[in-house]
C-alpha cells in the first residue's frame, strides 16, 4: 500500500513496463536501491486482462478457464463479496444470496467479509470469511467461517465454523491446504491456526510469537502505511505458504520477514507453545507483501507493494526480481493457473484514506493482470 508519487502516477498512465530480472542480495528490504541484474528466465509480457471500478484483492482461475474474484467490502457496503467473471463482468457467486448481507442482519449462509479465496486439492473453491465488516471491528456471531464451494454443480457443500478458534478482534487472513489439515492466518490477534478438514476443530499456535506479530512499518509506493490518525498500519500473520511435499510451512506478517517452520511440529497438540517457537526459522527479508504464490518446484513468489515487483525465491532463498512495473498498485494475493501464468490484481489498496492518512488518493479502474512465467501450478 503506497502513497502516490506524481512521477509513478504518470507513469501508470502511460501504461510504461519496466522489466528487470534483478539478484535480490540487499539485507534492507525497504530501500529504493538499485539492484545488478542477473540471469533468469524470460517472462511476460505483462497483460491487463479485467479492469473494474472497485479493488478486488485476489483472483483464482480453474484448470477448466473460469475466473473468480474477491472484493473485500472493507466496510460491509453492499456489493458481491465473490464473484465470477462472465464475460469481463462480475457475477454474485455462488449466487446473489451468499452476497447481499448487510451490517445488522443475520450471517447465515452469507458472506460478511470474504478475505481469501483459492481452489484446494480437492478442487473446491474454498473461501475465508472474516465475520467482521473491518479489520479491528468484532467479530459478528456465526460470522467467522470457512465456505467450501462445488464448481462442478455452483453449490456451497461445505461451512466450518471458526469462531472457536478466534478471538473477539481476530481477523482470519488467509488458508492453505495439504491432507486433512488447513492452516489459516490471524491478521488482528497474531497466531496460526491449525484446523482438521474432516471435524472441523482447531487450535491456534505461535500466538503472539515474534514470528506472526509485525514489528516493522507497512510500506507501499516508498511510503509507509498509516490511519487516518497517523497510527501506523500493523498487519500480523498474513501470507501462507505449503511446500509441495506438505513438510513445510512459510508464513509471515504483511511486512515481512519470511518465516518457515515444519509442519510436523504444527501438527503435535502435545508440544509446549516455546518449543514450537524455537523450531520457527527466518527464511528470507522479504519486503512489505501484498500476496504469495508457490509452484510446483517449491519456487515461491512474492508481491513487492513498495516496489512494485515480482520476486521469485527458491527453496534455497536464492531470490530474483522477475518484473518490476509502475502498474502494480499493490500487487494482492497471487495465482498460478495451468498455462504456467501468475494473476496480480492490483488493488490499490493502500491509496484508501483508511491506509493513506486520511486522505484518499484511490484512482479508478483497477486491473488484474497475467504475467506468463512458465510455471507449472502447486494446488494448497
Amino acid at each position: 500500500m503506497k502513497a502516490p508519487h506524481q512521477t509513478l502516477l504518470n507513469s501508470l498512465l502511460l501504461g510504461l513496463l519496466l522489466s528487470a530480472c534483478t539478484a535480490n542480495t540487499s539485507t534492507s528490504v525497504e530501500t529504493n536501491v538499485a539492484q545488478e541484474p542477473a540471469r533468469c528466465p524470460a517472462v511476460g509480457p505483462l497483460e491487463a486482462v479485467y479492469q473494474g471500478p472497485t479493488p478486488w484483492v485476489g483472483i483464482v482461475v480453474s484448470d477448466a478457464g473460469r475466473a473468480f474474484v474477491l472484493y473485500p467490502r472493507p466496510d460491509g457496503e453492499a456489493g458481491p463479496r465473490i464473484a465470477e467473471l462472465r464475460n469481463g463482468q462480475p457475477v454474485p457467486y455462488p449466487d446473489a444470496a451468499w452476497n447481499d448481507w448487510q451490517p445488522g442482519r443475520a450471517t447465515a449462509g452469507k458472506f460478511v467479509r470474504a478475505n481469501s479465496l483459492r481452489i484446494g486439492p480437492d478442487g473446491l473453491l474454498w473461501v475465508v470469511d472474516t465475520g467482521t465488516a473491518r479489520m479491528g471491528g468484532p467479530v459478528l456471531p456465526g460470522g467467522p467461517k470457512l465456505v467450501a464451494i462445488d464448481l462442478q454443480t455452483n453449490q456451497v457443500v461445505r461451512t466450518l465454523p471458526l469462531t472457536g478458534v478466534l478471538k473477539p478482534t481476530s481477523f482470519v487472513d488467509d488458508l492453505r491446504l495439504t491432507g486433512n489439515t488447513i492452516f489459516l492466518t490471524d491478521a488482528g490477534v497474531p497466531a496460526l491456526i491449525v484446523l482438521d478438514k474432516q471435524t472441523g476443530r482447531g487450535r491456534r499456535v505461535l500466538e503472539n510469537d515474534s514470528s506472526t506479530t509485525a514489528r516493522r512499518p507497512l510500506y507501499a509506493e516508498g511510503t509507509a502505511l498509516t490511519t487516518p490518525d497517523g497510527q501506523p498500519v500493523r498487519v500480523h500473520a498474513d501470507q501462507l505458504e505449503v511446500s509441495p511435499d506438505g513438510r513445510l510451512l512459510y508464513f509471515q506478517t504483511a511486512s515481512g520477514p519470511l518465516n518457515r517452520i515444519e509442519t510436523r511440529y504444527l501438527l503435535d497438540p502435545q508440544l509446549p507453545a516455546a518449543e514450537l517457537s524455537r523450531h520457527v526459522q527466518r527464511f528470507f527479508d522479504t519486503p512489505s507483501t501484498g500476496g504469495t504464490a508457490i509452484d510446483a518446484a517449491g519456487n515461491l513468489y512474492v508481491a513487492d507493494a513498495n516496489h512494485q515487483r515480482i520476486l521469485k525465491i527458491t527453496p534455497q532463498a536464492q531470490a530474483t526480481t522477475l518484473l518490476e512495473d509502475q502498474r502494480l498498485l499493490w500487487p494482492d494475493a497471487l495465482w498460478i493457473d495451468n498455462h504456467g501464468n501468475l494473476w496480480i490484481p492490483a488493488a490499490q489498496l493502500n491509496r484508501f484514506a483508511r491506509l493513506h492518512g486520511g486522505v484518499d488518493a484511490f484512482q479508478p479502474p483497477v486491473f488484474i493482470y497475467k504475467l506468463p512465467i512458465g510455471a507449472k501450478p502447486f494446488r494448497s
